[in-house]
């Protein structure tokens, strides 16, 4: 192939490649041509829109502010009313548990015996000890009967004094070994003595953790005695009203079983660490009826002088550093904002609070839907009776 052929050839397979770049660019500049005119077919004449009208105002419920310059209110203190004594009763000696007498819920009387070891080993090292003290005393009356003889002797000059005096020391040591024989018999009783339980004062059985035939270690524990009667009731009470409290008067009580009356015993006087509060400890009458380890309460009733009123808890949300957020309805005519403002909580009582805040007397605050409402929001009021807020007041 010529030279001049050649270019030919290449001039035509360049000229295509050219044609194809016009036709892209000519694809892309209509392409972006349509999505402009698309974009401006689509936006209003008037700009974006944007919301002009106030949503409806929400219906909320309300109360009037009423202010009280001072508050009566009761406090109640919680204690529980228990044994006087409680004894977690077991041997001191172990050994082989041979019979028990009671069972959970049995009354025993004071020197009652209610369990015993197996205290056959013992009785032979008793009757062995015993056996000892005899022979002792025998050896005992024997040096004495010498020591006359030695005496008689003596006098008529056939032995000599000290022959007396080795006999009388004879006569002491058997004396010696009868007291410890008797020592030794009297440490055995002891120990057979200490193989049963006998009950320390009047009580019921509450609990019992073996059986006849179990091996019982020293000081394990057997049987749970309460002491039967009267009993006292531990109530921890508030420093500031130890004062009012005057041992020896009469106070109501209540338990789960009703009302009691108790005479109060004693007040400690020492703040507890943990509670924060002081021991006041009453006598419960075992005529009351109240079993042992129920809850009773004292009411206390005192004058709080601090101004303030009762809102119900719903009308409460939380803030911070202890404070409280309540909304009053603000404004005037057809124009009402619920307005922020922050209490603090004076006096809880169930589903109401005891406050005091900005709030002026008379002014209006709402009380439910807080999750509805928003500071400034548009409020339509709707009065509640006062008698359904203030209800309990």
């Amino acid at each position: 192939m010529t030279e001049s052929h050649y270019e030919a050839d290449t001039g035509r397979r360049r000229r295509p490649t050219v044609l194809k770049g016009l036709i892209f660019v000519i694809l892309l500049a209509l392409m972006t041509a349509g999505l402009l005119a698309a974009a401006t077919l689509l936006r209003s004449k008037e700009g974006p829109k944007i919301a002009t009208v106030e949503p409806a105002p929400l219906a909320v419920s309300v109360i009037t502010v009423e202010y009280l310059e001072e508050l009566d209110i009761e406090e109640l203190f919680t204690g529980i009313a228990e044994a006087r004594r409680t004894s977690r009763l077991g041997f001191q000696t172990g050994g082989r548990i041979e019979r028990i007498d009671v069972r959970v819920g049995d009354r025993v009387k004071a020197g009652q015996t209610i369990a015993k070891l197996d205290t056959r080993g013992l009785g032979a090292q008793l009757a062995s000890a015993q056996a000892v003290v005899e022979e002792a005393r025998a050896s005992h009356r024997l040096a004495l009967d010498s020591a006359d003889r030695q005496r008689q002797l003596q006098a008529q000059g056939h032995v000599s004094q000290q022959r007396v005096d080795e006999i009388l020391s004879q006569a002491s040591t058997a004396m010696a070994r009868v007291d410890s024989a008797k020592a030794q018999a009297d440490t055995i009783r002891v120990q057979i003595d200490l193989s049963s339980i006998t009950a320390p004062y009047d009580g019921v059985i509450v609990s019992r953790f073996a059986d006849e035939g179990a091996i019982a270690g020293p000081g394990q524990a057997i049987l749970d005695l309460v002491e039967a009667g009267d009993l006292e009731a531990r109530i921890g009470v508030s420093a500031r009203i130890v004062p009012e409290l005057v041992p020896g008067n009469i106070y109501t009580l209540e338990a789960e079983t009703g009302p009691v009356d108790a005479p109060l015993r004693s007040v400690t006087g020492v703040v507890d660490a943990s509670q924060r509060t002081v021991a006041a400890v009453f006598d419960v009458p075992v005529s009351s009826g109240v079993p042992a380890g129920s809850i009773v309460r004292l009411k206390m009733e005192r004058k709080l002088e601090e101004k303030g009123f009762w809102v119900p808890l719903k009308a409460l949300s939380s803030a911070n550093r202890g404070m409280w957020t309540i909304y009053a309805v603000v404004g005037e005519g057809d124009d009402w904002r619920a307005q922020p403002r922050l209490v603090e909580m004076v006096y809880p009582a169930g589903e109401r609070a005891y406050v005091r805040g900005p709030i002026k007397p008379e002014e209006r605050i709402i009380v439910d839907g807080l999750q509805r409402i928003t500071p400034g929001a548009k409020v339509l009021p709707r009065e509640l009776q006062r008698a359904e807020t203030a209800s309990g007041g």
